[in-house]
């Protein structure tokens, strides 16, 4: 131990010049008075010309503002400023591995400042890492149900793909799931409920999925579910023995997430359709697979919904017909290539001839540039699907109202007395619908009593919201049909529950009504529910003189087929009501 004032000055100047840290001694104006070799080798880069005689100076360019807070700090003694980072310059020379220096000031005495500068180059590195990292989770987490995103689904299914073939078995599988008529949800109760019912999904997913022994796989690879965007999440499952293994997990997930879900006061039901592929179909990227499990859902989707589907090559040719359909369709509706045409319907229940202008029913077509006349069942599907129905829909509904119109002034009581037009679920369920046709009547100047709206029974039957829509449509004056009857889902017991004015025997039992008894005995029932309720009745496909004596005999008020007349042009029809030459049944 030294023993004497100039043994320990001697001593303490030794630990400063080796201390592991830059230490400065200066005066108050900033002139060095002392400096230790670290404090040299670290501050070297910022005098480029060797001149280090005054700390702020040297320090001007990267903390001017040491000088005025040193000069600003009137008590004898403390800390000036603590840890302020200066990141060095890749041109600044001296040692390329110190890319940010810290720097902190201490007041020592009223004459004497000390300055400590040191290398926090690693620190900086460690804390951009761990923000890195953090912000990486942020960015591959979806934020309203705390799951991976699409981000982090595509990189890990990436991994799984890139790994060895399994030995045997499907080895990993996708399951894309969406849910069937969300958008119903949010329209009716709002996002904010939508949003709860997204994350209820999640943790039910997060729940079945947790353990193997709920889900029946023989895997010890925990399964990732992942919410890739709106209603739509992704399970991917790895390491599976057994192709069965996939669907039992399958029909689970469609068990548990169409329970229904209790938000406040409100019991929501929601359908799921999923789409499934197999490694062995699993051919591309992630971005490949994760599209064609796409592709699948889509078919579970258009076979009605809360199934599943495993995809096959058919299926992607399909999806890109429906693609080339719907840019050939938005076309269409630019460049005016749809029309209408009209089916006459012949009122059964007159003496003698027919009556030839109880109304008309209009079709819309669609005259391909290349392809010719496109009929309905081609492309009203696919409008339905890309939200185009709603711009094909208010194009026939004002054609036809337009037409009906021009057909009363050029033809006076030989003009048909009513034109009805098909309306599809997307239409019904379209926001603001109901205010589209009062517009249309009101432009058009049609007459809402002479304008018949027609649903299938399958779709009047099953939803509420839709029956809801036709008693707001009926409050306009126009009437309501109700087509197919006989193929959907309701009953004869059920019809005064439906609020239509009139009743359209499908196609299919009007064909055997000449040779089946059964479907004589169908129709007559029919007719006389609906007649009891103050219904009317058109016999739809007739084709032949027999089954149009049949289903006059049995009370059908309206005939409507082939018989009559096919779906014609407005001119043809305007002729065909002038020659007035259909025969009576």
């Amino acid at each position: 131990m030294p023993d004497t004032d100039m043994d320990r000055h001697e001593a303490i100047m030794q630990f400063l010049y080796r201390a592991p840290i830059g230490l400065v001694e200066v005066a108050l104006d900033g002139t060095i008075e002392m400096l230790n070799p670290m404090a040299a080798r670290l501050l070297l880069p910022l005098a480029p010309d060797g001149e280090m005689e005054n700390l702020f100076a040297v320090l001007a360019r990267v903390a001017p503002q040491l000088g005025e807070m040193s000069a600003a700090f009137l008590a004898p003694s403390g800390t000036v400023c603590e840890g302020i980072r200066i990141p060095l310059d890749a041109g600044t020379g001296g040692n390329p591995a110190v890319q940010v220096l810290a720097v902190s000031l201490l007041k020592l005495s009223a004459t004497k400042l000390m300055a400590v500068v040191s290398d926090v180059t690693l620190e900086v590195q460690r804390e951009q890492q761990g923000l890195d990292r953090r912000l990486n989770a942020a960015e591959r987490t979806d934020t309203l149900t705390r799951m991976p995103n699409r981000a982090a689904v595509r990189e890990c299914l990436q991994a799984t793909m890139d790994r060895e073939p399994a030995a045997k078995g499907p080895g990993f599988a996708v399951l894309f799931l969406n849910c069937d008529r969300f958008k119903q949800i949010n329209d009716t109760h709002g996002h904010s409920v939508g949003d709860r019912v997204l994350g209820m999904m999640a943790e039910r997913l997060r729940a079945a999925l947790r353990l193997r022994e709920r889900i029946g796989v023989a895997t010890d690879v925990k399964p990732i579910a992942a919410r890739v965007g709106g209603d739509e999440f992704v399970v991917v499952l790895n390491d599976l023995q057994h192709q069965d293994d996939v669907f039992a997990v399958a029909q689970r997930l469609l068990d548990v997430l169409t329970t229904p879900y209790g938000v406040d006061a409100l019991q929501l039901t929601l359908g799921v359709s999923m789409g499934i592929v197999l490694e062995a179909q699993a051919t591309g990227d992630a971005d490949a697979v994760l599209q064609v499990a796409s592709v699948a859902m889509t078919e579970a989707k258009r076979g009605g919904g809360m199934r599943f589907a495993v995809f096959e090559p058919e299926m992607q040719l399909r999806a890109a017909r429906r693609g080339d359909i719907e840019a050939d369709l938005r076309s269409a509706l630019a460049e005016s290539q749809l029309y209408v045409v009209y089916q006459p319907v012949v009122g059964l229940r007159t003496r003698g001839a027919i009556d030839c202008t109880a109304g008309v029913e209009a079709l819309v077509r669609w005259l391909h540039p290349t392809r010719g006349v496109v009929v309905p069942v081609e492309f009203i599907a696919v409008a339905e699907e890309c939200g185009l129905i709603g711009a094909v829909g208010d194009y026939v509904l004002n054609a036809a109202c337009r037409q009906f119109v021009q057909w009363q002034r050029d033809l006076g009581l030989r003009a048909p007395r009513t034109v009805a037009v098909n309306l599809s679920r997307a239409q019904l369920e379209q926001p603001g619908f109901v205010s589209s046709v009062e517009a249309i009547l009101r432009a058009t100047h049609m007459p809402p009593a002479s304008l018949q709206l027609e649903v299938t029974e399958s779709l009047a039957a099953q939803h509420e919201q839709v029956r809801a829509q036709l008693r707001q449509l009926k409050s306009l004056g126009l009437t309501l049909a109700l087509d197919d009857f006989g193929t959907g889902y309701s009953s004869l017991s059920s019809l005064h529950l439906l609020p239509v004015d009139t009743v359209k025997i499908d196609r299919s039992f009007v064909s055997q009504s000449d040779s089946s008894a059964h479907h004589r005995v169908l129709i007559e029932a029919t007719v006389r529910v609906a007649n009891s309720l103050g219904m009317s009745t058109v016999a739809e496909g007739i084709e032949t003189h027999e089954q149009a004596v049949v289903v006059r005999d049995l009370g059908c008020d309206k005939g409507q087929g082939f018989l009559y007349s096919a779906p014609l042009l407005p001119d043809d029809v305007a002729h065909w009501l002038r020659a007035g030459t259909v025969r009576a049944a």
